[in-house]
């Protein structure tokens, strides 16, 4: 059992007043103050009293919604030889300056190393550096008992409810069907949800030789050698196969129309399936692979793939609409420009990954709400809410609500302009430079704290806090009942042995 703690007297004061915003929730939105007290909301009313000495931040005229939920981040994460240019202390001051309160990164082991001696690694790297709170999903690299056992001791012991398998990086972190089944297996076994990064990994290998033995070497190949297809046929691959062992499964990055419509097919089966599209699928697209400049095209190499097709970013947000897709990520892993010349005369080679932590809001605010696709309701739930729920951190996250944490951004429908030049990355490049948005955090509050204020950070290192989460959360609901109705001994019949001849062979 994880015991949530109080924020101490030094980290919060004493009290702080919200006040005269419209309080959104996913459910319903109203007017009221929100007061928080040791990094706790202790009242939601209208017309609250402030208490002798409290922080009052005034709200009037915006929204109040629950601090952001980044699903997927990695920072400093080792890659492709070299490291992630955003540790935890850039990759949280871009979170909170953008309204995101928490971020879920991976920790991933190498091929046969320790999964309990990569999640120590990550947390000595984050505990000192993080300033806004962070969980870690696990990353599963290959398999044995071994593996299992310490799986099991992460989703008991240390707060880990989430594994992530991969299906492509041939050699590197691509498991077989036969190791994703028991991984899966495991999964159900200790109440945690299987994530897949969902590509065939065989024929990506087949596909990056096929395109550099046509001569093309450039960041175009990287598309041209993964189609939508590989994704889509991935995708419905690791949803049968968690059916079979009836599990719930969260697929990672959906980047494509194939990858997305082999969800809704498998919702509308009744398969437990949970998709997130990130801030880059949805804010733009792949033709900008096509860049005379060699620098530009590589910046938005990553997987999969950003897809040339330009009506898929608004086919994604409608499907988070619908709630067939259910959380925005970011799959934030920076490289700066000569960390991405190592492909330079091979796309194979460029580090994949691109930014988004800081721009993730506001592009959802600018693509679903601007365009009259999500409500404001819906925009916290898809931001927020279903992270929060699917992971098991709710209500104590993605709510504004008594009890919650104090993790609150006060929300202001004003333009603002991306760019490298002004975010708070440690990046040199941003895949959404020049673009101008609505959605600016005025405010963004962690655990009672006001973090970023006026576009000032006021951060400190450490703050943030590691948060464990609890198996068996709200996805695992029907499990036990799909099992019993799907029990394959229903279905046995009871018959009189045969005693008639037998050939002999």
């Amino acid at each position: 059992t994880f015991v949530q703690q109080p924020t101490t007297m030094s980290e919060a004061p004493r009290a702080l007043l919200v006040r005269g915003g419209t309080v959104v929730n996913d459910d319903r939105q109203f007017k009221a103050d929100v007061l928080c007290e040791n990094g706790i909301i202790t009242k939601v009313a209208e017309n609250i009293e402030a208490p002798e000495g409290a922080e009052i931040v005034e709200a009037a005229g915006r929204y109040v919604i629950p601090g952001g939920i980044d699903t997927h981040t990695h920072c400093q994460l080792p890659f492709m030889g070299t490291v992630a240019v955003d540790d935890f202390d850039y990759g949280t001051q871009a979170a909170i300056s953008g309204g995101t309160t928490m971020l879920l990164d991976f920790a991933i082991p190498s091929k046969g190393q320790s999964l309990l001696e990569a999640f120590h690694q990550w947390k000595a790297w984050a505990d000192p550096k993080v300033n806004c709170d962070y969980s870690l999903h696990m990353a599963v690299t290959w398999w044995s008992e071994s593996v299992g056992q310490e799986m099991e001791i992460l989703a008991r012991d240390h707060g880990v409810n989430s594994f992530k398998v991969f299906m492509a990086y041939k050699d590197v972190f691509q498991l077989s069907d036969h190791d994703l089944y028991h991984v899966f297996k495991k999964c159900k076994e200790i109440g945690a949800l299987a994530q897949v990064h969902a590509e065939n990994g065989d024929l990506v290998s087949i596909g990056q030789k096929k395109v550099l033995d046509m001569g093309i070497t450039g960041p175009e190949g990287h598309e041209l050698s993964r189609p939508e297809d590989v994704e889509g046929e991935a995708t419905n691959r690791a949803i049968m196969i968690a059916d079979q062992v009836n599990t719930p499964i969260y697929i990672v990055h959906v980047m494509s129309r194939s990858a997305a419509d082999a969800l809704v097919r498998a919702k509308r089966q009744g398969k437990i399936c949970f998709g997130e599209p990130i801030a880059a699928g949805l804010g733009t697209d792949g033709s900008q692979g096509a860049h005379r400049c060699w620098r530009h095209a590589a910046a938005f190499v990553m997987s999969p793939p950003l897809r040339t097709d330009p009506t898929v970013k608004e086919y994604l947000m409608q499907l988070l609409a619908s709630g067939d897709l259910s959380c925005v990520g970011t799959d934030n892993c920076t490289f700066n420009a000569n960390q991405k010349a190592l492909g330079k005369d091979n796309f194979a080679k460029i580090p994949n990954g691109v930014n988004g932590i800081e721009d993730r809001m506001s592009i959802v605010w600018e693509k679903g709400v601007k365009s009259g696709i999500l409500s404001v309701s819906q925009f916290v739930a898809v931001t927020s809410t279903n992270a929060a729920k699917i992971f098991n951190v709710y209500p104590r996250k993605g709510r504004i609500d008594v009890g919650c944490d104090a993790d609150i951004v006060v929300w202001n429908d004003a333009k603002r302009t991306i760019s490298a030049s002004t975010h708070h990355h440690k990046v040199d490049f941003n895949i959404f430079e020049g673009m101008e948005v609505h959605g600016v955090a005025d405010v963004t509050i962690s655990r009672g704290v006001v973090v970023w204020k006026d576009n000032q950070l006021l951060h400190r290192n450490g703050h943030g806090r590691f948060i464990p989460r609890l198996p068996f959360g709200c996805v695992f609901d029907h499990v036990e009942s799909r099992e019993k109705v799907r029990d394959p001994r229903l279905r046995k019949v009871e018959r009189d042995p045969y005693d008639g001849p037998v050939i002999q062979l």
